[in-house]
């Protein structure tokens, strides 16, 4: 069962520092009905799912920490004051988290600040194994998100595969991926959603199902090949391409990742596994927030879901590692889009 906005106590939440955001408010010279009317205008130009509401008694309850504020909200919150989640007292920052509380005007002009939030961003990825040359794929997303202005991308294609448990902010990630680069962005999801559920029916099945053994040995290694093939189309014309799916079997399994390195090599393809790593307060958060009948099963089983899966689960082949525990990649990914649309808008 998932909690609704009005039972997330903050009283119950490690770190939650409600003062802070009641200071970031003040510091800004913003009322309540203001703050709630730029909180909803920032989501909608950002485009995020679930624009809040934001009615002055709930932006005080959150202030007075009567209230713990969903996901959608502290994103908000993060872009409204161009801040992270644990300068604004929702958290306690996590171990070399970089965090600055500063109480910056609202009306500050960009000084090249938009490549600061993108290489922040992208900075994210890290080496998951010795093997893995992060430093590469960062290079790369830079230089494609700077070429898209100028013309040209004289890198050899990539293929990035963005893998990870649901609800960890991998989709999220993958589309900032794509909104660097300018590259495609094949997703799982909504590729292969409509054959999936069909066939489910038309094998005697749920459509919604994701967790039995119809589901696991009959429909989902089609799903997977659609993906893959589509993927494959892109790479043979020389198109870099993000991937984004679970990719829990296909990431743990050296032979399957050896078998696309090196049909992708053979195109002169480049391919980076890259594992979003997350903790499971957030999922949970997550799955719940966006309320898709699919994940049903998982929220009504939650306890017997987690027992399935091992959140130190990492990729059997070198791959990188985006540390999104707590939402923090994808609030500086929020961060760097900002700065992009304050730039290029």
């Amino acid at each position: 069962m998932t909690m609704t906005e009005g039972q997330r106590v903050g009283k119950q939440r490690a770190g939650w520092r409600p003062d802070r955001l009641r200071e970031q408010r003040e510091a800004h010279g913003l009322t309540l009905e203001k703050a709630g009317e730029r909180l909803r205008a920032v989501a909608e130009q950002a485009k995020l799912k679930g624009i809040p509401a934001a009615n002055p008694q709930t932006l005080w309850q959150h202030e007075q920490g009567e209230v713990y504020p969903g996901p959608h909200y502290r994103r908000a919150y993060c872009l409204l004051y161009r801040a992270t989640e644990p300068d604004l007292g929702f958290r306690a920052a996590l171990p070399g988290e970089e965090t600055s509380f500063k109480l910056t005007p609202m009306d500050d002009r960009l000084n090249g600040s938009h490549v600061l939030a993108v290489e922040r961003a992208i900075h994210r990825i890290a080496p998951g194994s010795e093997e893995a040359d992060h430093f590469d794929l960062q290079q790369r997303i830079i230089d494609a998100w700077k070429r898209r202005h100028t013309g040209g991308d004289p890198h050899r294609p990539v293929l990035i595969l963005v893998g990870g448990f649901a609800g960890s902010g991998k989709t999220e990630l993958a589309r900032f991926f794509v909104q660097l680069t300018g590259w495609p962005l094949l997703d799982k999801d909504p590729l292969t959603r409509p054959l999936v559920e069909r066939l489910l029916v038309a094998l005697g099945g749920d459509a919604n199902d994701r967790h039995t053994d119809l589901y696991r040995e009959k429909v989902r290694p089609v799903e997977y090949d659609c993906l893959m093939q589509s993927a494959m189309a892109n790479i043979k014309c020389g198109i870099s391409t993000v991937l984004t799916a679970p990719f829990i079997a296909e990431m743990t399994d050296p032979a399957w990742m050896q078998r696309l390195s090196n049909r992708a090599a053979s195109m002169g393809v480049d391919v980076f596994p890259v594992w979003v790593r997350c903790d499971e307060e957030s999922m949970r958060e997550y799955i719940g927030f966006r309320s898709a009948a699919r994940d049903a099963w998982k929220l009504q089983r939650w306890e017997e879901y987690m027992a399935t899966i091992d959140l130190e689960l990492r990729p059997a082949v070198p791959h990188l590692v985006v540390d999104n525990r707590l939402g923090t990649a994808v609030t500086l990914a929020d961060q760097a889009r900002q700065a992009m649309g304050a730039v290029y808008a």
